[in-house]
C-alpha cells in the first residue's frame, strides 16, 4: 500500500523511497468525442515519459476519459527523485604533481572548479593510468516541484490541430478548461496550468450532480465520481457497459444490434452516464436502400441500428442518453421526431432516382471532369470499360458484362442519393442497376468496383467485379503517371499508393493469370490520345513492385528473397507469389547456401565475358569428368523440370535442382573455367550459362544472402 505522506507541502520527505498515489484531472467543456480516446492515450504516454525522464518510479497506471475530463491515476509514485552520485575526472596524477609532490596549476584549477581543495580529491586507477577525481553527491528533487512541468509538457504535446482561447484568458486548449485536480497523496500539487489553479475538487454530472466533489484520495477518484457524481470515468468500462446495454435492448425486442466499433467509441465519448433508449420509425421507410438508412442513423444521429434474425434491417434503433430521465418516453419521442425528416429525405431521393435509369445518365458524365489532362468521367468510363473487357477475357469472365459494368460504373455519382450520401457510391449503383433490370453480376460489380476501399477491406468476388475494379486502378495509375503527377513524399492526391496496393491484392489473392506488363501497356494504349510519357509503363511497373515489396516485408519476407524473384520479372503477380513460396522452401534446404554461392560465382564469371556466350555446349571439348558430370546433370534436370515449370511447381523445381550441388561443387574444385584455349573457355562458359538458366527459370538465387 502506498504511503500517502508527502512531507512538507513541496519539501523533500525523509527517505527517498517514499511513494504516494498521484492523480491528475483536467476538467473541460465537452471534448471532441471522436478524438477523446486519442487525447487520453497521448496524455498518458507523455506524462509517463515525463516521469521516466525525471527518474520518478511508480506503480500501476490508470487513465480516465469522459466528455468533460481527462484524468490519470498513477499508483505508488515516488515523492522525490533518488539521490545520485556522479564523478568528475580531472588531470592525470602524473600531470597533477611535480617531482616534489606539489600540486600543479592543472590540479589546483580542477579543485577550484569543483569547489574544493586538491587534498580533498580522490584518485582513480584505470588500465590507462591514474587520475584525480571528484565525487559529486546530488540530492533528488521533490516530486512536488517536478510534476507541474511534467503535466504542462504532456498537455502541450496533445495532438490538437487547432487550439482555442476562452474569455479573457491567454491560455489555449482544445476546449475551455473549467477545473483541475492535481494531488500527490492527500496533498495538492501547487501549480497553475492553462490559467487554472490546481485543487482537489472535481465535478459530477452536468445535470445529475453539477456540484463539486472533494476527492478524498487519488485511489477513490473513480469510485467517488460514480457513487456521488453519476460519472463512469473509465472509458473502457463505459464502452463495455454501452455495448451490453445495446445488445440487451436489442434482444428485448427480438433483434440484434450490429455494433460498429468506431460508432461505439464515439458514443462512449459523448456520454458520462449512459442510459439506453429504444425507439423506432415507420415501416414504410424500409423501402429505401438500407445502407442509406443506416448511414443516416449512424453518422447524423449516433444511433445503433437493429436487424432481425435473418439480417434484415428493423424499423427500430437504440440511442444512448446521457441522463437517467424520469420520463424516458420523452427522450424516445424526441429522437424519433429528429430522425424522421432525415429518413424522409432519403426516401425522396430514392424515389427521384427511380425516375431515370443508369444508362440514361451516361451522357451526363461528359459534363464532369475527372482530370483536366485525362478528360471527363465519361472518357474514363470508356477506357475502364475497354480495359475491364480485356481483363475479363483473360480470367474467363464475360467481356460484354465487364464492358457494360465499366460504362455504368460512375453513373450513380449523378444520382440524388449519392450527392446527399457520398458514402453510398457503388452501393447505390448496385440498387439502381437491379431496379433497372440489369444482370445480377453487373449490379454486384458496380458495388465491387470500389473494393477494396481501404487496407484490409474485402475484395471483389465476381469476375466482372474483379475485372472492373482492377481496370479502374490500372487506368488511374497509368493516366496520372503519364501526365507526370506521380506521388512525391507524403503527397498523393490521387491515392495512387492505395490504388496500387488494391490492384496487387486483387491479382495476388485471386491468383489471376494476367500479365501485369501487358495490362499496363493496354492501359497506356487506351490513353494514347492523352500522350502519356514514353516511360510511363516502366514507371508504373516499378511503383507497383515497390508496393509489392512492402507487402512482403510486412509479412517478414526477407528483402533479398524478394529481389531474387523480382530479378526474373514474373509475368503475373500470382506467379510472383508462387516463386516467393518456392524460394522460401529452397532456402531451408541444406544445399541452398552452397548453390547460392555457386550461382553468384557463375553470374560474376559470365558478366566478365567480353564475347557473346554460345547457347550450345560441345561435349567433345570437355577435358575432365567433372565437366561431363555437370553436363549430364544439367541435361537430366532440363528434362525433369520442364513439365514442372509448365505446372508452376516451382518448389519441386528448386528441390530437384538442389541435387546438382555435388557436380557443381566438383566442377569448381577441379575445373579452370577461364582456360587458355579460347574454344574450351567458351564451351565452359556456355555450360555455366545453361546451369544459371535452370535456376533463373524460378529466381536469381545468386542474390540470396548467406
Amino acid at each position: 500500500m502506498a504511503d500517502n505522506f508527502v512531507g512538507n507541502e513541496i519539501g523533500r520527505p525523509e527517505g527517498a523511497s517514499q511513494s504516494a498515489d498521484l492523480l491528475f484531472e483536467l476538467g473541460t467543456e465537452e471534448l471532441p468525442p471522436i478524438a477523446l480516446k486519442k487525447l487520453s492515450d497521448s496524455f498518458t504516454a507523455s506524462f509517463l515519459e515525463g516521469l521516466d525522464r525525471a527518474n520518478l518510479r511508480h506503480g500501476a497506471v490508470k487513465a480516465y476519459a469522459t466528455p468533460r475530463r481527462l484524468a490519470l491515476l498513477i499508483e505508488d509514485c515516488q515523492t522525490a527523485q533518488p539521490d545520485s552520485e556522479s564523478q568528475r575526472r580531472g588531470p592525470a596524477v602524473q600531470a597533477a604533481f611535480d617531482a616534489e609532490g606539489n600540486p600543479s596549476k592543472a590540479a589546483e584549477g580542477f579543485a577550484r572548479s569543483c569547489g574544493t581543495t586538491v587534498d580533498q580529491l580522490e584518485r582513480l586507477t584505470t588500465d590507462k593510468g591514474e587520475w584525480l577525481v571528484y565525487q559529486v553527491s546530488e540530492q533528488g528533487k521533490p516530486a512536488m516541484t517536478l510534476l507541474p512541468s511534467i503535466a504542462e509538457e504532456a498537455l502541450n504535446r496533445l495532438p490538437i490541430p487547432k487550439r482555442m482561447r476562452w474569455g479573457s484568458s491567454e491560455a489555449q486548449f482544445v476546449r475551455p478548461v473549467q477545473w483541475m485536480v492535481f494531488m500527490l497523496g492527500d496533498a495538492i500539487v501547487p501549480c497553475q496550468l492553462l490559467d487554472t489553479q490546481a485543487g482537489n475538487e472535481s465535478r459530477g454530472h452536468r445535470f445529475h450532480h453539477p456540484d463539486t466533489i472533494t476527492i478524498e484520495s487519488p485511489r477513490r477518484y473513480a469510485e467517488q465520481l460514480e457513487q456521488q457524481g453519476y460519472i463512469l470515468a473509465d472509458f473502457e468500462m463505459r464502452r463495455e457497459k454501452i455495448r451490453l446495454q445495446v445488445q440487451q435492448s436489442a434482444e428485448a425486442i427480438g433483434g440484434h444490434a450490429e455494433i460498429d466499433p468506431d460508432l461505439l467509441d464515439e458514443v462512449t465519448g459523448l456520454v458520462e452516464w449512459p442510459v439506453p433508449i429504444t425507439a423506432g420509425f415507420e415501416v414504410g421507410f424500409l423501402e429505401v436502400p438500407h445502407e442509406a438508412l443506416i448511414s443516416t442513423m449512424k453518422k447524423n444521429q449516433k444511433y445503433f441500428h437493429l436487424v432481425d434474425h435473418q439480417g434484415n434491417l428493423m424499423n427500430h434503433f437504440i440511442t444512448i442518453a446521457n441522463i437517467d430521465s424520469p420520463k424516458p418516453e420523452l427522450i424516445k419521442e424526441g429522437n424519433e421526431r429528429v430522425v424522421r425528416p432525415r429518413l424522409s429525405d432519403a426516401m425522396f431521393f430514392w424515389r427521384q432516382d427511380g425516375k431515370h435509369t443508369l444508362d440514361s445518365r451516361i451522357d451526363s458524365l461528359k459534363t464532369v471532369l475527372f482530370q483536366q489532362k485525362l478528360g471527363s468521367m465519361y472518357d474514363k468510363s470508356v477506357r475502364v470499360a475497354a480495359l475491364a473487357s480485356l481483363i475479363a477475357s483473360m480470367i474467363e469472365g464475360d467481356k460484354a458484362l465487364a464492358e457494360k459494368a465499366g460504362m455504368l460504373s460512375r453513373c450513380d455519382l449523378m444520382s440524388e442519393m449519392v450527392l446527399e450520401f457520398p458514402e453510398m457510391q457503388g452501393i447505390m449503383g448496385r440498387y439502381l442497376a437491379k431496379r433497372d433490370g440489369e444482370a445480377d453480376e453487373v449490379a454486384t460489380a458496380l458495388d465491387e468496383f470500389y473494393m477494396p476501399r481501404f487496407s484490409g477491406d474485402k475484395l471483389p468476388k465476381t469476375k466482372t467485379g474483379i475485372a472492373l475494379s482492377l481496370a479502374e486502378r490500372l487506368d488511374t495509375l497509368v493516366g496520372i503517371f503519364g501526365i507526370g503527377m506521380k506521388p512525391t513524399g507524403d503527397k498523393d492526391p490521387f491515392a495512387l499508393r492505395r490504388a496500387a496496393l488494391g490492384a496487387l491484392r486483387i491479382m495476388r489473392e485471386h491468383n489471376l493469370p494476367v500479365n501485369l506488363n501487358q495490362l499496363l501497356e493496354a492501359a497506356a494504349k487506351l490513353l494514347a490520345d492523352r500522350q502519356p510519357a514514353a516511360d510511363t509503363v516502366d514507371q508504373v511497373y516499378g511503383f507497383m513492385m515497390d508496393r509489392l515489396k512492402g507487402i512482403y516485408l510486412d509479412q517478414q519476407i526477407a528483402i533479398d528473397l524478394f529481389e531474387a524473384v523480382a530479378a526474373t520479372r514474373p509475368e503475373s503477380i500470382a506467379d510472383f507469389d508462387r516463386r516467393i513460396q518456392a524460394v522460401i522452401a529452397f532456402r531451408a534446404l541444406p544445399q541452398a547456401e552452397s548453390l547460392a554461392a555457386a550461382n553468384k560465382r557463375i553470374r560474376n564469371i559470365l558478366k566478365k565475358s567480353e564475347l557473346p556466350i554460345a547457347s550450345d555446349v560441345n561435349p567433345s571439348l570437355f577435358e575432365s569428368e567433372q565437366e561431363q558430370a555437370l553436363y549430364a546433370g544439367i541435361d537430366q534436370k532440363t528434362l525433369e523440370i520442364s513439365p514442372l515449370m509448365e505446372k508452376f511447381a516451382y518448389e519441386q523445381v528448386l528441390t530437384s535442382l538442389a541435387t546438382l550441388r555435388e557436380p557443381v561443387d566438383a566442377f569448381f574444385d577441379q575445373v579452370m573455367v577461364m582456360a587458355d584455349d579460347p574454344a574450351i573457355r567458351a564451351n565452359r562458359l556456355a555450360l555455366l550459362n545453361r546451369l544459371s538458366a535452370l535456376f533463373l527459370g524460378v529466381a536469381d538465387i545468386s542474390i540470396l544472402q548467406a
